[in-house]
């Protein structure tokens, strides 16, 4: 009897012990560059976050203005649960439009380490999984934002299309875009300036050398934006650093086939030194020593006197041999699938822009998508204003302060499928034809978004009315 309870004890713990040697961990221990992390479970069943990844050093002290350098190593496991900080920037000023729009909060911080992505995905761990990988480029004007502002809340709901879903934060404004002679000789490119558009190809570099770990496919990378988002992801498809890290490509509100061409090197940092030399800031050991906040009031300053200084990116024959429109002309961009669009009330009509990069690459090979999102978002009388259309691309509806209807649900819902849709295969409607064609110049149609109290509204036209840019912005 003793002998058979023994067996029966021994069976059940070898049962037991097959049964957890079989289970799949859902947020197994992952090894990236630089040691190994953990994510979180979320809400979502199935669905694990990592937030707060480093994907390069942190640009501080002597790598202020310097390309992005590799992750600095850590011991242990690393619990990817919190937000790593925002890029330094103006606190946005809650009375502001937009400021009210996302209810900007005080508490988020802001900190010259800032390079790091965050991730959501329902293949933790399972390389052999090969999903679709989205990342994301918020906007603000190259000065302001971060990737986790609560209207680009939509990890989950990408993930669970079975869509890895990134979000990365960038070095913005005169951490992110300062040029100086001195910089120019001191880089091993010669170069200086677009060390925001540098953090961004260095996290894609990232995601083609850790996603696997994620069950992300490395060579299915789409990259999308809005804004100066959308800039930052028709800069990195010109780009000859990232040629062949991008699969697809979505520009929002960002512009179409402009041909003007960008601010060259030479003059962007002219016009710098100019300023620095006023402040009799002439070696960057002086200049590196300076805060956030005496960049600022340098520059403000010396707007006062009538002598401007933006940043934004420059085309150095590095990074950027050229502005978007002029190098999609040359046909050096990537040649991959495309998807242009912007809102009924946007900042300006750029109908014409979208159609003649349609035309432009339909000649090329590969037609684009292009779309126009026209709902007057309820509450006010703002309209399809600029920034509008980033409640529905991510399912956020439920953080806003508007009266949203079951109309947007429906509208949100489809454009998330669209969106998604486009990332594993190029194309919105999915693996088969669909009401969305792409722009021809035969069928130079633009993809019309809508919704009325109870559902969702989508039409066709080769007609788009741009109804002007919204009073309130």
């Amino acid at each position: 009897m003793k002998n058979l309870s023994f067996i029966f004890v021994t069976l059940s713990f070898v049962a037991l012990l097959f049964a957890s040697c079989t289970k799949t961990d859902p947020n197994p221990v992952l090894t990236v560059e630089g040691g190994q992390i953990q994510g979180v479970e979320t809400p979502t069943p199935g669905i694990v976050s990592y937030k707060g990844i480093p994907f390069a050093a942190p640009p501080v002290g002597d790598l202020r203005w310097r390309e992005p350098q590799p992750v600095t190593p850590w011991e242990g496991v690393k619990t990817a649960d919190q937000y790593g900080a925002a890029a330094m920037q103006v606190t946005w000023d809650p009375n502001s439009f937009y400021g009210r729009e996302w209810r900007a909060s005080g508490s988020v911080p802001f900190n010259e380490d800032c390079l790091y992505l965050n991730i959501w995905t329902p293949a933790a761990g399972k390389i052999d999984s090969k999903l679709p990988v989205a990342m994301w480029i918020h906007g603000g004007g190259y000065r302001e934002g971060f990737g986790f502002e609560p209207e680009m809340d939509g990890g989950e709901d990408w993930a669970s299309r079975g869509v890895i879903f990134v979000s990365v934060t960038y070095r913005l404004g005169v951490f992110g875009f300062f040029t100086h002679p001195l910089l120019s000789a001191e880089s091993p490119n010669g170069v200086s300036g677009n060390y925001g558009l540098m953090d961004q190809a260095a996290a894609l570099k990232w995601l083609r050398s850790n996603i696997s770990q994620f069950g992300g496919d490395p060579n299915n990378i789409t990259i999308f934006g809005q804004s100066a988002g959308a800039g930052s992801v028709q800069s990195l498809s010109a780009s000859p650093q990232t040629r062949g890290l991008i699969a697809k490509t979505i520009s929002m509100s960002g512009g179409g086939l402009n041909p003007a061409p960008g601010t060259p090197l030479d003059t962007a940092q002219a016009v710098t030194k100019a300023m620095m030399d006023y402040y009799e800031k002439t070696t960057l050991e002086q200049m590196r020593a300076l805060s956030f906040d005496e960049l600022t009031k340098m520059t403000n300053d010396y707007a006062a006197t009538g002598q401007r200084v933006g940043w934004r990116p420059v085309i150095d024959n590095y990074f950027l041999t050229g502005a978007f429109g002029e190098t999609a002309l040359k046909g050096e961009i990537a040649d991959i699938p495309y998807m242009f669009g912007f809102t009924a009330n946007d900042m300006s009509d750029i109908t014409k822009p979208v159609g003649d990069f349609g035309v432009l690459r339909e000649q090329q090979g590969t037609p684009i998508y292009a779309y126009m999102f026209t709902r007057q978002l309820p509450g006010d009388s703002s309209g399809a204003f600029h920034s509008s259309d980033l409640w529905y691309i991510f399912h956020s509806l439920r953080h806003s302060w508007r009266p949203f209807t079951a109309g947007d649900d429906k509208l949100s819902l489809q454009m998330v499928d669209y969106w998604t849709n486009f990332a594993k295969y190029g194309n919105p409607n999915g693996q088969t034809a669909g009401q969305w064609v792409p722009y021809t110049a035969s069928t130079p149609g633009f993809m019309v978004f809508d919704a009325n109290e109870t559902d969702a509204v989508l039409t066709m036209t080769n007609t788009p009315k741009f109804l002007g840019p919204s009073s309130r912005q």
